[in-house]
C-alpha cells in the first residue's frame, strides 16, 4: 500500500512534527475503513502521537461516535456536514490535538453525477487551548480517480497531508 507515497511517506513526516510538536491525532474513517490509522502505525514509535481510530461504515456507526441524525439526513454520509462533526467528534472523544475523518465513495459503484466515485470529504478537526479561540475545523472535498485501492490509498495519504499542512 506504498503505490502512491512519496519519500519519506507521509505518515512517517507527519509523525516526526506531531512528536516534535507534542500533538496527539485520533481519526474516524468511513470510506478508508481504517487505512488512515494503520499508515499512522506503520511507524514504529507512533503510540507517541497516534491515539485511535474510529471505523464508521455505517449510518449508525457515524451515529454512535456523535454525528447528528439531522447532518445525515439532509446530507448524506458523503458530505461537508458529516465530515465535520467526525472529525470533531473523534477530536473530543479522544481528547487529541488533532481529529482526521474520511467520508466517501471508493467504489467501483455508489457514485452519482454530483458526488462520484472517487469523491472525499476529509475533515481536519484542530483543538486549541481552552478559551484561546483556536479551536477550529477544516473540511476539503476532492475527486479521486482510480481502483477502490488506489482511491482508499489516495484518500488516506491525502488525510494525513492535510494535516502537515495544518501544523506548518
Amino acid at each position: 500500500m506504498r503505490e502512491h507515497a512519496r519519500d519519506p511517506p507521509i505518515e512517517e513526516t507527519l509523525g516526526d512534527a506531531l512528536r516534535e510538536r507534542g500533538d496527539t491525532i485520533a481519526t474516524t474513517e468511513s470510506c478508508t475503513g481504517g487505512l488512515v490509522g494503520s499508515l499512522l502505525t506503520d511507524i514504529p514509535g507512533s503510540s507517541d502521537y497516534f491515539d485511535r481510530t474510529y471505523c464508521t461504515y455505517t449510518y449508525d456507526a457515524k451515529l454512535d461516535t456523535g454525528v447528528t441524525r439531522e447532518a445525515l439526513d439532509e446530507h448524506g454520509a458523503v458530505s461537508e456536514p458529516v465530515a465535520r462533526q467526525m472529525a470533531q467528534a473523534v477530536r473530543d472523544a479522544a481528547d487529541t490535538t488533532w481529529g482526521v475523518s474520511t467520508t466517501g465513495i471508493a467504489g467501483p459503484s455508489g457514485g452519482t453525477p454530483e458526488k462520484p466515485v472517487g469523491t472525499v470529504y476529509i475533515g481536519v478537526a484542530h483543538a486549541g487551548d481552552w478559551g484561546s479561540g483556536e479551536t477550529y475545523t477544516t473540511v476539503e472535498r476532492h475527486e479521486f480517480d482510480g481502483d477502490r485501492r488506489d482511491i482508499k490509498e489516495k484518500i488516506a495519504r491525502r488525510a494525513l497531508r492535510t494535516v502537515e499542512t495544518e501544523l506548518e
